[in-house]
Formats: C-alpha cells, structure tokens, sequence
C-alpha cells in the first residue's frame, strides 16, 4: 500500500514535471520539442494525462500545420472522455481551423456539450480570421454566456480590416460599450485603424483618453498607432507631443512621423526625422521609406529621392515592392523626367500597378508628352477596364494637343463600353 501510493505520487510529480516542460516548450515557439515530449508522455501508460496537456499539444499542432497528429489527439481525448472540457474543446477549435477547415472547426463546437466563452470565442475568432465578417456576427449573436472583450476583439479587428468596414468597428464598439465590457490594449489597436480610415479624430482622442486614464497609454504599441492616427488626422501636435514622451520609439512610431509630415506637405521636417532615426539607430524599414519618398515627391526632391531609393536597397536591404517603384515614378512625374519614370517602369522586377501608370499620364497632361500618355492609358486600360477617369484624362490630352479625332475615337470607346464620366460636384454654402 505503502509502496503503490509513492509511485502514484512519483507518476503525479512526473506529469507536473512534464506538463511544466510542455508548457514552456509551447510559449517559447518550440512546437517540434513539445510534440517530442507529447508524444513520450502519451506512451507512458503510467501517465493519467489530464486536460491541461491536451490543449497544449493540439495548439504546436495548428503552429505546425499537423493535421494527422492532431486527429489523433482528438481520438484519444475521445477515448478518455475529456470531450466536455471546454479548454480541451478550445483547443480542438483552434487546431481544426487552421489545420484543416472552418467548417470542421465548427463541427467540433456544434458537437461540445458544453461551452464556455472561451469556445464561443475561439470559434467568432477563426470566421473573422478568415473574413468571414458576416457569420462572426451571427455567431455573436447567438452567444449564451456572457461576451468578453475577446468576444469583440477579433470582430473589432476584422471589421477595420475590411472594405467599408470601419464605420462598422466603430459601431461594434459602441456596442460594446453598451454591453458594460471594458475595453483592453487589443481593443484599442485593433479600433485605431478604423478611426484613421474614417479620419474620426474624436475617436482617436477618446481612445487616447481612456488609455491614459487606465493606465496603457505607454504601451508602445498603443503608442505608435496614436501617433500614426493622429498624424494621419492632420492633428501633428498631438502626434508629436506623445512622439516625445516615448521613451522608447519602435520602427512604427519612426515611420508615422515621417508620414505624417510628409502627408501634409511639411517634406523637410519628414526628412529631418528620417536623420534623427538614422542617428537614433533604430533601422527603417520599407514603410519608412515610403513616407520618405512621399517627402520628396511634395518637395520636388528627385535626386533626393533617387538617392534615398538606392539606400534602401544597399544599405538597409529593403527589397523594393510595388508601392516603392510607384512613390519613385511619381517623384520623377512631377519633376518632369517622364521617361526617366518609363524607364523604371519596364525595368522594375514587379507589375507595374495604376497607381505608377496614374503618376505618368497624370504628369503627360501636365508636360504636353502625348506619344507616352498613349502607352501609360493603353496599362491603365488593360488594369482598370471600368474606370472612366483614364479615358477622359487621354481624351483630354489628345484634344489639348490639336489630335481630336483620336480623342474622338477615345470617347466612342468608352461609350461603348457603357461607361459615363462622373460628374463633378461640389457644396455651395449661401450667406443671407
């Protein structure tokens, strides 16, 4: 008797052992060693493995992409009746939708005999993940336990990240407010973004105001995403004023004040500021230098900004993307040096996008360059086949060079294809 309950307690020191080992393996990224250790406690029959272990290995599961392994796991949590924990059923959640499907995570919760709000939010969580907006909602709506900030989070965030969405987060979190749920960090980041995209600056400022009033408002994080909205808002000294108390200025709080300068026309302090982060050592990145060569297409800085162009490339090792070439041909635009800008077009490693074409036949209109505002309409053509902006604004270069019958045929087309030019509008406020 004696001898059977010391090994019972030895075996329960072993698991303790072992799911403390599994716990840090799983935290610190180490999913190949939890798996590994799962796998030995699993064979152990010595071992009662209990539901704190479960959820740990289905979750290496779904960071590395096992679906098999994780299958199997469910079989034996199955086998051993752990199916009603909600953390085991959380886990099974999580590691179904991204392992295998959404719909076979679903499954899993419809088949829970219990669920906590954990489960509920583990499952409103992949949909909004996945985009699916709609069905979050629905779920949401069909919650039975009290919701908690998660439960708002994930729909909070995907809301922002959407076309048209963001006046939806905004409405969302006033339901939440309404609810009595109080906001957290991941609250307010995911909100930002939407307040941007609305250039709702009293948002903006009722998020800063909550966070210093509990506490956060010297989270980096939260810090560097106020920044950014407040800059974005027109709002600099706002957005300088937390800039300076920072006591520590991450790439992204670099990179808003840079954009932010640069957005309103203010291109020398937006490159001062790119010096300041040089000497501050903290390394840009390729936003950084989009707002860096935003500066230099409102100043009319071109060799600035080709200079800036292969300093990113050489000293920084910032692969050049899409927007980067489309900054760089719009500077050259402006400045006049069309084919320069061509030129970079047909040699750039990636698709040029309208936004670069737009910056060329805009800049034609401007210089009288009629052969290449024919090339650039011909791309835009080709990548915005419904936008009839491009063809007014090649008709309109055709007819200011004297070539009317080719603005003529360039209007038929776009009759045609069933397209109108929008008409211009504007609000005339009368005085008595």
């Amino acid at each position: 008797m004696l001898i059977s309950m010391g090994s019972h307690s030895s075996n329960h020191q072993r698991l303790l052992y072992y799911t403390k080992l599994l716990t840090s393996h799983v935290n610190q990224g180490r999913h190949e060693q939890a798996l590994l250790l799962f796998r030995h406690m699993n064979a152990s029959p010595e071992l009662s493995l209990d539901p704190f272990v479960f959820p740990l290995a289905l979750k290496s599961c779904a960071a590395l992409i096992r679906p098999h392994l994780g299958t199997t796991i469910h079989s034996r949590i199955t086998k051993i009746s752990l199916l009603s924990n909600p953390f085991v059923g959380c886990g099974l959640i999580d590691m179904y939708g991204k392992c295998v499907s959404v719909s076979s995570a679903r499954r899993v919760f419809d088949e829970s005999p219990q669920r906590n709000i954990i489960m509920w939010n583990a499952m409103i969580s992949l949909y909004s993940h996945s985009k699916d907006v709609s069905t979050a909602l629905h779920l949401f709506d069909l919650v039975d336990v009290s919701p908690d900030a998660s439960s708002f989070n994930s729909i909070i965030a995907a809301l922002s990240e959407s076309d048209d969405g963001s006046s939806k987060a905004l409405a969302f979190y006033r339901r939440m407010e309404a609810s009595h749920v109080k906001p957290t960090l991941f609250t307010l980041l995911a909100l930002l973004p939407a307040c941007v995209e609305l250039a709702a600056l009293n948002p903006i400022k009722e998020i800063h105001g909550y966070s210093i009033r509990n506490g956060i408002d010297l989270h980096a994080h939260l810090c560097s995403g106020l920044v950014e909205a407040y800059g974005r808002c027109g709002c600099l000294v706002y957005a300088c004023h937390i800039f300076e108390r920072m006591s520590v200025r991450d790439v992204v709080a670099w990179s808003a004040m840079i954009s932010a300068y640069a957005l309103h026309g203010k291109a020398e302090t937006a490159l001062a500021i790119f010096k300041q982060m040089e000497l501050a050592k903290v390394r840009p990145d390729g936003i950084t230098f989009l707002g860096v060569f935003k500066a230099c297409s409102h100043a009319g800085l071109t060799n600035e900004a080709l200079k800036y162009f292969e300093q990113m490339r050489t000293d920084y090792g910032v692969v050049a993307d899409s927007d980067h070439y489309s900054c760089l041909v719009d500077v050259l635009s402006r400045a006049g040096r069309l084919y320069e800008a061509y030129e970079i077009i047909k040699e750039m490693p990636v698709k040029a996008t309208a936004k670069a074409w737009g910056a060329i036949l805009g800049a034609c209109r401007t210089y009288g360059e009629v052969e290449l505002a024919k090339i650039a309409g011909r791309n835009l053509f080709e990548i915005e086949p419904n936008n009839p902006a491009n063809y007014v604004l090649l008709a309109s270069i055709y007819s200011n060079a004297g070539r009317l019958d080719e603005a003529e045929r360039l209007r038929k087309e776009m009759y045609e294809r069933g397209m109108k030019k929008t008409p211009g509008s504007s609000w005339v406020v009368c005085y008595n």
